[in-house]
């Protein structure tokens, strides 16, 4: 859908919610400040960190035995961040964009698995290619979380998970709108906006509006986004917020699903560009439109007893109709004619609605057993229901790569090719959770906790099926020296799966359990610095079937071993510098194979770090750039059984940032240097090309 009125429309949102005037009817609760810290007060690190994605109860992550990192907005717009996926490239222990900057999914590794997304502790995303990319510009920061969550969380990665967390209104009058403009002609207007609208009651508007191409040809990237919400509070110790979103997507897939002949291994025709569209322009697309409500209540009985009540339901449309070549028949040599530039052609068109509602409920008391042992006692009850159906189908045509004739291909009269049998999947999961933080001696936390989920998957045309496990964690954080906390952890993951294998049987759900041991160094709230190692064992991950001709075709591994270290580091240094650093080796094998995993590189490391100058006349410069370092990986299948080598990478990123009163303009560019590289190469024939070097500006008033 052609926006050509994006401006206007911007301009209409940014006039309708922009104050006549500040207003100071409240303040904004701690937390709600540190989430929403003007450009002027940047804190990227600090001992005093808090997240709820470790334990629900927002504790400090220096007294959290797991490591945890927090990210803020204002961190990873200042890196330049476009996606979810963007947020995570400076994280210790995460392969941020591992196929390469992907226009349908935010795609990670944590740890070599794939982490699950949450957003405000409830679960985002059931199934693939069933609804759009979340939108980082309406969240206040990204937190994730390495290792085991399930006792909280219940559905979640071995790995990991990443948890969104939401803006929500202040009752401080403030806000920004911003225009930018950059590469492959984007064009972009963005609003937040928050306020008191009444004596207890504030609102927030957070808005965008994108009209972009990308670095694939014929494939756009636009977007339309409204993220309204209130928040109530009738008394001091209540607390209500509602959130709301629209957001309509209408793009395409940046993933061409490239043969290797031709990329990373030598075709007599030469290399395949990097931008090369092979499917139907006008008829390939990835368009969806997502709606979203969301509430939650806090009530403090007396100052040890309190309330947390989350609900959210989830509306997603999306339609996908994509083109791939058959790459797969014979990967060593996928061409039909001796000349090697003919190639068969899949069309695969999905059509895919998806209804989720989650709530998460739980009840705190604080109480001590002791002058010096203090308890923090959570125990909740979670319930999630999801229900994805897709229709869709194949068809097959044959195109000359090299020069491809878009006219020729069939549009299926504008629909889908054949379709096939309609999956129609729905589940239901529903946990009982409870944990104990205990605190003794203002020195040492304890964690306990344990956990019981049933889950019921009802697949249309199959019997249904059940599941029940039980998750416990244990850890102890202890302070030995001042600023000196090694932790010890135990911790168990349980994942039912959405969706069928390949075999048409639906999945079994993954199980898993993790050891892991490490130190926090903390000697000021200025710096952190986290060493940890782990051991993980987990059971039936979904990989690749080499069998079928669809990529996106799955089944069930036996055992999987991931074990490896981290090290994170940040710093905030006198002069007004701040520095990040991080390094992560990774060893992850599916036991009877013995090979590293697909794509999961054993070494990962990035430095990120940015000066403020004073220019005085109260205007300032902030310089800044990154080096992001990705291993080699490999990949294994029948024509490659010694592994496809896919090589290591080194990007380098930049910002550069003026501000003056209330205005401000950025500067931001990643890949700076344009190294041409690709994502992953896979043995069953495909590779993914790596982000191009991408440079934007945005003009921003604040106030």
């Amino acid at each position: 859908m052609q926006k050509t009125w994006w401006l206007d429309a911007a301009l209409a949102v940014l006039a309708a919610t922009a104050p006549a005037s500040a207003q100071e009817a409240g303040t904004a609760t701690g937390e709600d400040a540190a989430a929403d810290r003007p450009i002027d007060e940047i804190i990227v690190t600090g001992a005093r960190q808090r997240s709820g994605a470790a334990t629900k109860t927002d504790i400090p992550v220096i007294e959290t035995p797991q490591p945890i990192s927090i990210v803020p907005a204002e961190l990873y717009q200042a890196q330049g961040a476009l996606s979810v996926a963007d947020t995570l490239r400076y994280v210790a222990g995460v392969q941020a964009n591992p196929y390469g900057p992907d226009s349908r999914v935010d795609s990670s590794f944590i740890r070599g698995t794939n982490p699950l997304q949450f957003r405000d502790g409830m679960r985002d995303l059931f199934s693939y290619y069933a609804s759009i990319r979340a939108d980082p510009y309406t969240f206040s920061q990204v937190e994730v979380v390495r290792g085991p969550a399930s006792v909280l969380f219940g559905t979640t990665s071995l790995g990991g998970l990443v948890n969104l967390v939401s803006k929500t209104p202040r009752f401080e009058t403030g806000g920004e709108v911003s225009l930018r403009y950059g590469s492959f002609d984007r064009k972009e207007a963005l609003a937040d906006v928050t306020g008191t609208l009444a004596p207890g009651l504030a609102g927030r508007l957070v808005a965008r509006v994108r009209e972009s191409g990308t670095q694939t040809d014929h494939v756009p990237d636009d977007r339309t986004l409204l993220a309204p919400s209130v928040r109530w509070q009738p008394g001091p110790d209540t607390d209500i917020t509602l959130l709301g979103l629209y957001q309509e997507d209408d793009g395409g897939s940046t993933s061409q699903f490239l043969p290797v002949v031709g990329t990373l291994l030598p075709n007599p025709n030469g290399r395949l560009p990097d931008s090369l569209f092979i499917g139907k322009p006008g008829w390939d697309r990835y368009d969806g439109r997502l709606r979203q409500g969301t509430g939650i209540v806090e009530h403090r009985f007396t100052d040890r007893v309190r309330m947390n009540l989350r609900a959210r339901y989830v509306d997603s449309d999306l339609t996908y109709l994509t083109h791939y070549p058959d790459s797969y028949a014979n990967p060593t040599n996928p061409y039909l004619d001796p000349a090697r530039r003919l190639i068969g052609l899949y069309a695969d068109g999905s059509k895919a609605r998806m209804d989720i509602f989650s709530t998460d409920n739980n009840l705190r008391v604080d109480f001590n057993t002791g002058a010096a042992v203090e308890h923090v006692v959570l125990a909740g009850v979670d319930y999630s229901w999801n229900h994805v159906r897709k229709k869709g189908g194949f068809g097959y045509e044959i195109i000359d790569i090299y020069d491809p004739d878009y006219d020729a291909l069939s549009d299926f009269g504008g629909g889908l090719p054949a379709t096939d049998p309609t999956e129609d999947v729905a589940q239901k999961q529903l946990g009982f959770y409870v944990q104990d933080q205990i605190r003794l001696w203002d020195r040492a936390s304890v964690v306990l906790g344990g956990r019981r989920d049933r889950v019921r998957t009802t697949n249309a045309g199959s019997p249904t099926e059940e599941a029940e496990a039980t998750s416990l964690r244990a850890g102890l954080i202890v302070e030995v020296l001042t600023g000196v906390s090694p932790f010890v952890s135990y911790t168990e993951s349980f994942e039912p799966i959405a969706g069928t294998a390949s075999d048409g049987g639906a999945f079994d759900p993954k199980r898993g359990r993790q050891y892991e041991a490490g130190v926090k160094f903390h000697p000021d709230d200025a710096t952190l610095l986290t060493l940890t190692g782990y051991h993980i064992k987990e059971s039936n991950r979904p990989v690749d079937d080499p069998a079928t001709p669809d990529p996106f075709d799955q089944t069930q591994a036996g055992s999987l071993t991931s074990k490896g270290f981290e090290v994170e580091a940040s710093r905030l240094l006198p002069g007004n510098y701040e520095i990040i650093a991080s390094y992560s080796y990774t060893k992850a094998e599916i036991e009877e194979e013995g090979t590293q995993l697909e794509n999961v590189p054993k070494h990962n490391a990035s430095l990120w770090g940015t000066k403020t100058l004073d220019l005085g006349s109260e205007a300032r410069l902030r310089l800044g750039g990154g080096v992001r370092y990705a291993g080699a990986s490999r990949s294994y299948g029948a024509a490659f059984p010694d592994g496809l080598r896919t090589p290591s990478y080194t990007l380098v990123d930049a910002l550069a940032e003026v501000t003056w009163r209330n205005w401000q303009f950025t500067l931001n560019a990643t890949n700076l240097l344009g190294k041409d590289y690709y994502s992953a190469c896979l043995a069953r024939g495909d590779c993914f090309m790596g982000a191009e070097r991408t440079v934007f500006g945005t003009l921003s008033y604040r106030f």
